[in-house]
């Protein structure tokens, strides 16, 4: 093993994606047949190269984000890398325009990849460069059950449990009527049994007095989670919810930072947590995050960045679900291993992300 020695920013590549999805998202936000990834390549003065991706959504969002990274990255040329000290300096380079949105994507962005970086100087997997260790994630398979015909939901939930012995799924709902969720959730409970979780999330698709009776009704179907049955900032609201229902609330992937997360928590606003690492800040920011609802016992799962996300809750003191998505592992020189309904982290300096750069020409969006 290397020592940690310091690394030098010298330039940053950025290339953004667009990855055709074997099952397109149909969701009460949007639907997608491809889905906008920003590959990131972090280079030193040392050689070491630091890799992540954003998935911002949006296609064209990609062009702004690839601005403030490139911007970000004049000012670091010449500079140690420091993550933690660089996330403080990059968000309050950019606090006049917010510390939200695209300004922390950003700044998330380069932090994933200065991490990987530094994880790779001391030839160390990025969990034991934190202290903790590798080795498997629970996880959930979150691949399909979109907002699709409902009777080929029992099919395609047998399909994702087999992808990789997973004995939780998630489920999208928020159909137009109740009874069209209800029939959903009856045809992928009858097809898997009683023995696999089901979290659904509505990706903040209900007003508030449609989540109160919706949630209300659905009490009493054995549901593992409701993720994001409102928009992510009415706190109020989530708390108001959670106090009146059985099964727990889950949200977190929209928090922008700690005190976001701060706020949730201590308005007691969900049982579950669920950062993302492009939202929360990369790892510093899951770092500055995270600790607020392990110190009160609160379960953290992930959203999305399987790969980051799986060292970080290797050392997260409530760590729980991992959500489990292929949509990047084209671009990807080796995909993470899935077994028993775990992700498995490869013995390997870094994250382990890799790109495969031919895919990476292949998919390219100008």
């Amino acid at each position: 093993m290397r020592s940690l020695e310091p690394l030098t920013f010298h330039s940053l590549e950025l290339q953004p994606v667009r990855i055709p999805l074997k099952r397109p998202i149909v969701s009460r936000v949007g639907s997608y047949a491809d889905w906008p990834v920003v590959a990131i390549t972090l280079r030193t003065s040392e050689g070491v190269s630091g890799c992540s991706y954003l998935e911002p959504y949006l296609a064209h969002s990609m062009k702004y984000i690839v601005s403030i990274m490139s911007d970000l990255a004049v000012a670091k040329q010449g500079k140690r890398i420091t993550p933690l000290s660089d996330f403080q300096a990059d968000r309050k380079s950019l606090s006049l325009i917010g510390y939200e949105g695209l300004a922390m994507i950003a700044v998330a962005g380069l932090d994933m990849a200065a991490w990987d970086a530094l994880a790779k100087a001391a030839n160390l997997p990025l969990a034991r460069l934190l202290g903790g260790d590798i080795g498997a994630v629970p996880a959930y398979n979150s691949n399909g059950l979109w907002l699709t015909d409902i009777a080929n939901l029992a099919d395609e939930a047998l399909a994702l449990v087999a992808e990789g012995g997973f004995d939780a799924i998630k489920l999208r709902l928020g159909r137009d009527r109740l009874q069209q969720d209800i029939d959903a959730i009856e045809a992928v409970r009858d097809a898997v049994g009683s023995d696999i979780k089901i979290m659904v999330d509505f990706n903040q698709g209900l007003r508030f007095g449609d989540a109160v009776r919706r949630c209300h009704e659905l009490d009493d179907f054995g549901l593992y989670w409701f993720e994001e049955p409102i928009a992510y900032d009415n706190i109020d609201g989530y708390a108001d919810l959670a106090a009146g229902l059985k099964t727990p609330l889950c949200l977190g992937e929209n928090f922008y930072g700690p005190r976001a997360l701060s706020r949730a928590v201590m308005a007691k606003a969900g049982t579950f947590m669920m950062p993302d690492m492009m939202r929360i800040g990369g790892v510093s920011g899951w770092l500055r995050s995270v600790p607020i609802a392990g110190a009160l016992g609160i379960d953290v799962s992930s959203h999305l960045y399987p790969e980051a996300s799986a060292h970080l809750l290797r050392i997260t003191e409530t760590g729980h679900w991992l959500e489990w998505q292929d949509w990047v592992n084209p671009i990807l020189q080796a995909p993470f291993e899935l077994e028993d309904g775990s992700i498995h982290i490869p013995d390997r300096p870094g994250t382990g992300v890799e790109f495969d750069r031919d895919a990476l020409a292949r998919f390219a969006f100008e």
